[in-house]
C-alpha cells in the first residue's frame, strides 16, 4: 500500500499534474523538467533560483567601471581620441563645414574665441595627421594621466591646446591652424618637466621632442608656432603640479594653474587687439 503523503510529494509542486522524482537541492520540493534549473550539484527550482539571483552581487559593464573612481583606466586620453575621430568624420562628411567652424581662423578669435580651443580637435583631411597625433595622444596621455589624475591631465591637455593657438596669434597671426599638435606637445614638456623632476634619464624624450621641432620648421604647413607655445605651457604646468604635490597645496595648485590661464587669455585678448588694429588700420 502506498503512503499518501510518498505519492503526494511526488508530483511537481507546480505542476501537480507532473509526476518526478526530482528534488530542489535546496529546499527539497519536487520539480518537474520544466521547472529545473541546473546547478553545480542537482538542481533548483524557480524560488532558490530566483532568491540565489537576487543576493548575487552586480556586475557593472566595463565601460562603466572604466570610468569609476576607483578604475585606474585612462578614460580622459581614449575620450579625446574618440571625440577627435568623430570630428574627423565629421569634417569629411560635412564637405568642410565642421572645419571652418572649428579650427583657428584669425583675425576674429576676438568674436568667436572657442577656435583656440576646438582648432585642437580638429585635423587636416590627410588620415596621416590625425593618426600621428592619436598616436602620440594614446602613448604619452595613457601615462601621463595615470600619473596626474584625470582632472589634473584634462586641464593640462586644454591649457597647453591653448597655449599652442595663443603662439600662433602672436607668431604667425594671420595663419588658419589645425591639429592637437600643440596640446600633444603639451604632454611632451608636461613628461619631460616630471621625469627630470624625478631624476629619470629624459636624454631619449629630449631627442624625440627637438626632433619633431625640427619637423615643424623643415616641412612645410606645419606649424611649429603650436608646437613651441603647446611644449612651453605643458612645461609650466607640470611644474606647478610637481611643486604642489601635496594634498595640503591644493589650492596652490588651484591658483597657479588659474594664473596660468589667466596669462594666457590675457595674451589671446591682447594679441587679437594687436591684430585687429593692424588688419583695420
Amino acid at each position: 500500500m502506498t503512503d499518501a503523503s510518498q505519492t503526494e510529494g511526488s508530483y511537481c509542486y507546480r505542476h501537480p499534474d507532473r509526476q518526478s522524482f526530482v528534488l530542489c537541492q535546496r529546499c527539497g520540493r519536487t520539480i518537474c523538467g520544466e521547472c529545473q534549473t541546473p546547478a553545480a550539484v542537482g538542481f533548483h527550482c524557480p524560488e532558490c533560483m530566483k532568491e540565489a539571483r537576487a543576493s548575487m552581487p552586480r556586475v557593472k559593464p566595463r565601460v562603466v567601471t572604466a570610468f569609476s573612481r576607483s578604475s585606474n583606466a585612462p578614460v580622459v586620453t581614449y575620450s579625446i581620441i574618440a571625440l577627435c575621430a568623430l570630428v574627423w568624420v565629421a569634417q569629411l562628411l560635412s564637405g568642410g563645414a565642421v572645419t571652418q567652424a572649428l579650427l583657428y581662423f584669425p583675425p576674429w578669435t576676438a568674436t568667436e574665441p572657442w577656435r583656440l580651443i576646438t582648432s585642437a580637435f580638429v585635423h587636416s583631411t590627410s588620415p596621416f595627421h590625425i593618426l600621428f597625433n592619436m598616436w602620440a595622444l594614446w602613448l604619452f596621455g595613457s601615462m601621463l594621466e595615470r600619473m596626474l589624475g584625470r582632472w589634473r591631465f584634462l586641464a593640462l591637455y586644454l591649457l597647453s591646446a591653448l597655449g599652442g593657438s595663443v603662439a600662433v596669434l602672436w607668431l604667425s597671426p594671420l595663419t588658419p591652424v589645425v591639429g592637437a599638435s600643440g596640446a600633444v606637445f603639451g604632454l611632451f614638456g608636461a613628461f619631460f618637466m616630471i621625469q627630470r623632476r624625478l631624476g629619470g634619464n629624459s636624454i631619449q624624450l629630449i631627442i624625440v621632442i627637438g626632433l619633431n621641432l625640427a619637423i615643424g620648421f623643415v616641412v612645410p604647413n606645419i606649424s611649429w608656432q603650436g608646437h613651441v607655445g603647446g611644449l612651453l605651457v605643458g612645461i609650466a604646468v607640470a611644474w606647478v603640479f610637481v611643486l604642489t604635490r601635496s594634498p595640503r597645496k591644493r589650492n596652490a595648485q588651484l591658483l597657479g594653474l588659474g594664473a596660468i590661464l589667466a596669462v594666457l587669455v590675457a595674451l589671446a585678448v591682447l594679441g587679437d587687439i594687436t591684430l585687429i588694429s593692424r588688419v583695420l588700420g
